[in-house]
């Protein structure tokens, strides 16, 4: 039995979609009716993912490994304390960054995002609709609606990242700062994860309760949010749609998310 990670963004669907191509759900389902076990890896919080459960997947390692769960079950469950969440997120907007925070049932944005978009991509009509359709499919809610709910994630943007260097020398002990190759258009755009765990914890988490050997692991991923994930398994695949460097870290890269990148790997390594 193998145990098969997939991130969502970017390596299951294409980024800030729930519907994944039917040739992946094919070949998830024939992974799975072969005796292995499929869950989805990614750094989405549970009410981001959980549209993705229909298709039957066996678990799924959310937030960015801080919320795991195999069958039912859940695995592990560490949330930023209050005080953590307080002042990192106070320091973030003091360096001038905008941010949406990610609670375990619901996800709240900065009102400012869209107008930092706009202003520093020069208005770029491709970048609003995939903020406008980030928002919308994945219902990110304004930050006005946040009721307290204790937040496992922070996503920042900025326009430079020098402004991150004050946040980052007092947050670094405690979080890592995971900074995307880029949204392009001059935005910096990254996550603030607890140190306390990583995608590649998650993995480790399930194999061990499962009694599944690391070596029996398959990772799939395409940003460096997937780093861990892609160091800690048996066998690792970065998508081609994927980060430069998570490409040189992986052992094998696979067509991207549109070229039915997922079925193709699956049939390659003997998964389904």
């Amino acid at each position: 039995m193998k145990l098969i990670f997939l991130d969502i963004d970017g390596t299951l669907t294409e980024p800030g979609r729930n519907t994944p191509p039917q040739s992946a759900l094919d070949a998830i389902r024939a992974a799975r009716a072969a005796g292995n076990k499929v869950f989805l890896c990614s750094g989405r919080n549970y009410a981001m993912l959980s549209p993705l459960l229909q298709y039957a997947f066996d678990g799924y390692i959310g937030s960015a490994g801080g919320y795991v769960v195999s069958d039912g079950k859940v695995l592990y469950d560490h949330p930023m304390t209050e005080e953590q969440f307080r002042t990192a997120a106070a320091l973030l907007r003091e360096s001038g960054a905008l941010l949406t925070i990610e609670a375990k049932d619901g996800s709240y944005c900065d009102a400012g995002i869209a107008d930092l978009l706009g202003r520093v991509s020069k208005g770029n009509s491709e970048l609003m609709r995939w903020r406008r359709a980030l928002e919308e499919e994945l219902n990110i809610l304004p930050m006005e609606q946040y009721r307290g709910d204790p937040i496992y994630k922070i996503i920042f943007y900025c326009e430079r990242a020098e402004q991150l260097d004050s946040a980052r020398a007092a947050l670094e002990k405690d979080f890592n700062f995971v900074v995307q190759d880029g949204l392009g258009f001059g935005v910096v755009n990254g996550e603030l994860i607890n140190r306390s765990f990583h995608k590649g914890q998650g993995v480790e988490i399930v194999a061990q309760e499962l009694g599944v050997p690391i070596a029996d692991t398959v990772g799939f991923g395409d940003s460096m949010n997937d780093l861990e994930m892609i160091e800690t398994v048996g066998t690792s695949i970065c998508m081609a749609n994927g980060s430069e460097t998570l490409k040189q870290r992986a052992d094998m890269v696979c067509p991207a998310v549109t070229e039915d990148g997922l079925a193709r790997a699956f049939r390659t390594l003997g998964l389904c």
